[in-house]
C-alpha cells in the first residue's frame, strides 16, 4: 500500500485543517519543499498536494509553490484544489503533478469529467469523493467544502462511472478528518469489495501505524496521512519500510 504524506498549501504555507475547516487551520511549516524534501529522505514516493486557497476561490492558487515543489523535490504529486475546468487539468501536469484530483466537479459535471478520464488518461485523474455516513450508515457525499449535501450516495456515484475507464477514487470520511480518531474501515471494505476493479485511497482520521496496517490488508491501494505525521502518531519511515518493504 502507497503511503501519500499530505500538505494543504494555504497562503503558501503548509497547514492542516480540522474536519475541512478553514478557519481551523494548524501550520506546521512556513516552506512547503522543506516539508517535501523530509517526506522524500522518509522513502515517500507520492505526495499528496491540497491548494486550499484554490479550493476556496475556485481557482488554482498555488501553481508556482507546486511547480517549485514538483521540480525540486523527487517525489510524484497527487495534487487537487480548484480544477474546474480542462484547462486547470494541464496546468497541473504542465507544472508536474502525476495526478489531478477532481473533487465537486465530479459529481455535478459527470459527463465533463469523464471526458477527462479519456483525454488525460485514467492513471492522470482521480476522482475524490468526500462523505458523511447517514442514519442507515450509507456514505452521503457531501460537495462545496463539505457544506452541502448531493442528496447522493458514494455507491450512487460510483456506479456512474463504472465504465469511464476511472482507475483510482479518494474517499474521504469527514467526520473523521484531522481528528486522529481512527480510519473508517467499514467504508473502505465496502468500497473495495463493491468496486474491486478500482484502486481506492483511504483519507480522514488514520492516527497510527495500525491503521495504514489494517487498510493494507483488506487491499486498500494508498492512504492519505497528514496530521499523525505532524503530531507525531506516525513514524514516516517506519511505516513506509514496514508497508511498502
Amino acid at each position: 500500500m502507497e503511503i501519500f504524506p499530505a500538505i494543504d498549501l494555504q497562503g503558501g504555507k503548509c497547514v492542516r485543517l480540522k474536519q475541512g475547516d478553514f478557519d481551523a487551520a494548524t501550520i506546521y511549516g512556513d516552506d512547503p519543499l522543506l516539508v517535501a524534501r523530509g517526506f522524500e529522505a522518509a522513502g515517500a514516493r507520492w505526495m499528496h498536494v491540497v491548494d486550499l486557497d484554490g479550493a476556496k476561490a475556485g481557482k488554482i492558487r498555488q501553481l508556482e509553490i507546486i511547480t517549485k515543489i514538483a521540480g525540486h523535490a523527487g517525489l510524484r504529486l497527487q495534487v487537487g484544489g480548484g480544477v474546474r475546468a480542462a484547462s486547470d487539468v494541464e496546468a497541473l501536469l504542465a507544472a508536474g503533478a502525476g495526478r489531478v484530483v477532481v473533487g465537486s466537479l465530479a459529481v455535478k459535471n459527470v459527463d465533463e469529467v469523464k471526458n477527462w478520464i479519456t483525454r488525460f488518461g485514467p492513471e492522470r485523474v482521480v476522482l475524490a469523493f468526500d462523505v458523511r455516513m447517514d442514519k442507515n450508515n450509507v456514505p452521503e457525499i457531501l460537495t462545496h467544502g463539505w457544506q452541502a449535501s448531493s442528496s447522493l450516495s458514494l455507491w450512487d456515484v460510483m456506479d456512474v462511472y463504472k465504465n469511464s475507464g476511472l482507475k483510482t477514487v479518494l474517499c474521504t470520511d469527514v467526520s473523521r478528518d484531522g481528528m486522529l480518531v481512527g480510519t473508517n474501515l467499514e467504508l473502505y471494505k465496502a468500497l473495495r469489495d463493491r468496486f474491486m476493479h478500482i484502486d481506492v485511497l483511504a483519507s480522514g482520521g488514520v492516527n497510527g501505524e495500525g491503521d495504514l496496517k489494517a487498510l493494507s490488508y483488506m487491499g486498500v491501494a494508498g492512504a492519505i496521512v497528514g496530521k499523525a505525521i505532524y503530531e507525531g502518531k506516525i513514524d514516516l519511515a517506519a511505516a513506509i519500510k514496514t508497508l511498502n518493504g
